[in-house]
């Protein structure tokens, strides 16, 4: 009876990947998420997800996501060696445009840790958003701990971003509600349909 009381326990439980957390209203970041992770992402009722590792998504990791109809966004980044800047800027310019999208959400962005690229990405979305670079960077570090990098924060701290805040000003921006601060991408409910899963 113990036995059995304990595995619905263990059922019952929502585990979270690892560095879990809330970026804004629906987006999330991460590490890589385990099987045990599943069924606490499925409280989130993601739209998409944006992995920054080149390695192949896990064949068990595409069920979950085709069986929750996700919809994948791989932006190969190289974790190990350094990647050259011109690449990275253009793969963190390709995974914005992805996550600024509000029909893309909810949508969770993780690499291997959690940590490095997607503290980039995050990064970089701060900056979009007029955050001063010192909570940026406070914001980075809190997530890489002890394995902060100074090519990380430098590229965080030159990344530009005004070419695509004049293309969303321009064009997919607008203020939600009279009283409302909140910039969100508006779009008639009717054209909204939940992606296909693919990868990019």
């Amino acid at each position: 009876m113990g036995i059995l009381l304990e595995e619905q326990i263990d059922d019952d439980v929502l585990v979270p990947p690892s560095n879990f957390s809330m970026v804004e209203d629906g987006i999330y970041r991460s590490g890589f998420p385990q099987p045990s992770n599943f069924r606490f992402l499925q409280t989130l009722n993601l739209r998409s997800i944006i992995y920054l590792c080149p390695e192949p998504y896990p064949e068990e990791n595409l069920k979950f996501l085709q069986a929750n109809n996700i919809r994948l966004f791989q932006f190969g980044i190289e974790g190990k060696t350094e990647p050259s800047v011109s690449s990275l800027r253009d793969a963190i310019m390709d995974a914005l445009r992805i996550l600024i999208d509000v029909r893309n959400h909810p949508v969770l962005i993780h690499c291997k840790r959690g940590k490095h690229r997607t503290g980039c990405l995050v990064g970089c979305l701060r900056k979009l958003q007029n955050w001063c670079l010192s909570s940026v960077f406070e914001e980075y570090q809190r997530f890489a701990g002890l394995k902060s990098r100074v090519t990380d924060l430098k590229f965080i701290e030159t990344f530009e971003v005004l070419c695509l805040r004049h293309c969303l000003y321009s064009i997919i921006y607008r203020y939600h509600g009279y009283g409302s601060k909140k910039r969100r991408l508006l779009y008639r409910e009717d054209n909204l349909q939940k992606p296909q899963m693919t990868s990019v």
